[in-house]
């Protein structure tokens, strides 16, 4: 109860009169006494969170937001992802390096954060945009909210952002470099021209999520997970390229019966190929294929001498390595539900993908066979080399998140590998 001191109260007498329902002719009169307080007396504290963060897009447009996670200002690019569910595994993978994810999806952090779901050690995006930020979990693998997650892993979060009419803007406009802030003494002139003074083209993403010295994975899917044995294979042995790896993608290969040496993106191709591997594999990773013009001649040293599987920014960089050239898309694909045609088999596959540059198919030699199109834009999906047994996916086969249509591109790998072995 306010006491004296704190408020003054305003006393209102209201008369209210109503029919009684035996007699419609006649009136209940009965007294209301409100009691309200006064503008002397001091607001109470809101019981909701105020705006307290700015996205600043480099086309000058601000956007107000309340933050979760941790504080400051940062710099980044600003892509949509459309997939509805596993915001945990887009937050660690390493291919987000130096952007901000948008989740298409309202509602994020519903089910918390747990640690099978991670996709490497760290988070390596700039920052989550989202519209909706749970106020509660229920899942039963949940450890944590995602807003603690985010603020330990030093993360920057926004919400209560109109998430639908950025999207627009990045679909009309394309990829935008924003600023994230909570700092007000930052002026938003300010965080204009950092977003204008700053450019992810041409950067070097990919040393800075690369593991730094070689490393042997042996852990498979989870048998709770696995949705395709391969008992009874014989092992191979495949040299995996970290450009910034995805821990599924080495638990499907070692499920199907791979032995996996892992290396850093500088690793010599001279040391790859003295390993004797039965094939080696070009990960997933961020940034622009044309920033890393080593990782393309260690590709190159190794086409035609070990069978090779790329995935993601490893088929950037094949494609690059094969004479092709690659290109900036206008704002990607990143999402869980991109349909893709695999041209041999006439067969639509449900994709997860996660990129902004592709290979442009005109620019690719004679023998370079175009193996997938993505159905929503017509772009390179997939290539193939049978002449030196090199096979790529733009997308993501692991899917995670996703769905596992792709899945067996691994098989393919491994049926690869035995072919070249047989006929060793």
């Amino acid at each position: 109860m306010a006491t004296a001191a704190m408020s003054s109260t305003l006393n209102q007498l209201t008369t209210c009169c109503l029919p009684k329902r035996s007699n419609p002719t006649k009136l209940r009169v009965f007294t209301l006494r409100c009691s309200i307080q006064t503008a002397s007396a001091g607001l109470a504290d809101r019981p909701w969170k105020t705006s307290d963060a700015r996205l600043v897009l480099e086309d000058g447009s601000i956007w107000r937001a309340k933050s979760f996670g941790a504080s400051g200002t940062q710099v980044g690019e600003v892509v949509f992802n459309t997939s509805l569910t596993g915001y945990q595994e887009i937050l660690t993978d390493p291919s987000y390096a130096g952007q901000f994810v948008l989740m298409t999806n309202p509602q994020i952090g519903n089910t918390g954060v747990n640690f099978d779901d991670e996709e490497s050690m760290q988070c390596f995006l700039a920052g989550l945009v989202i519209r909706s930020l749970s106020i509660g979990t229920s899942n039963w693998r949940c450890t944590e909210t995602l807003s603690a997650y985010l603020a330990e892993r030093n993360i920057m979060g926004i919400y209560d952002v109109d998430t639908r009419a950025i999207t627009r803007r990045l679909r009309q406009d394309g990829s935008l470099i924003g600023v994230l802030s909570t700092e007000e003494s930052k002026a938003d002139e300010e965080l204009l021209e950092m977003s204008r003074a700053w450019d992810i083209v041409g950067i070097d993403l990919i040393s800075g999520v690369s593991c730094k010295t070689p490393y042997e994975w042996v852990d498979k899917t989870n048998p709770e997970w696995n949705f395709n044995s391969r008992k009874g294979v014989e092992t191979f042995h495949v040299v995996a390229y970290d450009f910034g790896i995805k821990h599924n993608i080495l638990r499907r290969l070692a499920s199907y019966g791979c032995k996996i040496t892992v290396v850093p993106s500088t690793w010599p191709a001279s040391e790859t190929l003295s390993m004797k591997p039965d094939g080696v594999l070009f990960s997933n990773g961020p940034g622009d294929p044309s920033a890393v013009p080593y990782a393309v001649e260690t590709v190159k040293e190794i086409l035609g001498k070990v069978s090779v599987f790329g995935i993601c920014m490893g088929h950037q960089l094949l494609g690059q390595a094969l004479g092709g050239t690659t290109f900036k898309m206008k704002f990607g694909h990143h999402g869980g539900n991109h349909p893709v045609r695999n041209l041999r088999t006439g067969d639509v596959e449900i994709s997860a993908q996660n990129h902004n540059y592709a290979v442009d198919p005109e620019s690719l030699p004679k023998g370079v066979e175009v193996t997938h199109v993505n159905l929503n834009d017509g772009s390179c999906a997939g290539l193939a080399y049978p002449a030196k047994n090199i096979m790529s996916l733009q997308y993501h086969p692991e899917a995670s998140p996703g769905p596992h249509d792709s899945d067996n591109a691994f098989g393919e790998f491994i049926e690869m590998m035995r072919r070249v072995r047989q006929g060793a």
